[in-house]
């Protein structure tokens, strides 16, 4: 079964992330911030990550430049989910490595859309 990394600050984004992502066959776990993913990814590389932005301790984009450098951190898809939606964003985001981009709010056929381009699934 693959593998899903969900992170954000939000518990309640978490769990809609989270129950999207199993709805999808995915075995997935949490962090609610980019210092907790990091810990998380040290012990077990996940398949994806849904990755939020702006978290305290360390954000998204902090935490996928320190993954993209990790033995085996060009394993998994990262997709960000933000409410950051201007160009210089999306731009750096995809310069540090994110293979996707959504926009909060996102649902289930966003992710899965998403999923099926970057052929986490089929």
């Amino acid at each position: 079964m693959k593998s899903c990394l969900v992170v954000d600050d939000s518990r309640v984004v978490r769990k809609v992330a989270r129950r999207i992502a199993e709805d999808l066959g995915f075995d997935c776990d949490e962090a609610e911030d980019g210092q907790q993913a990091y810990e998380f990814c040290q012990g077990k590389m996940p398949d994806a990550v849904l990755l939020d932005w702006n978290m305290p301790v360390m954000s998204g984009i902090e935490f996928l430049e320190k993954l993209r450098q990790m033995d085996g951190g060009d394993h998994p898809k990262v997709i960000f989910c933000t409410t950051e939606n201007d160009m210089a964003h999306i731009q750096r985001a995809i310069t540090a490595g994110a293979n996707e981009y959504i926009m909060k709010p996102f649902d289930s056929e966003i992710i899965q859309s998403k999923f099926s381009q970057i052929g986490l699934i089929g």
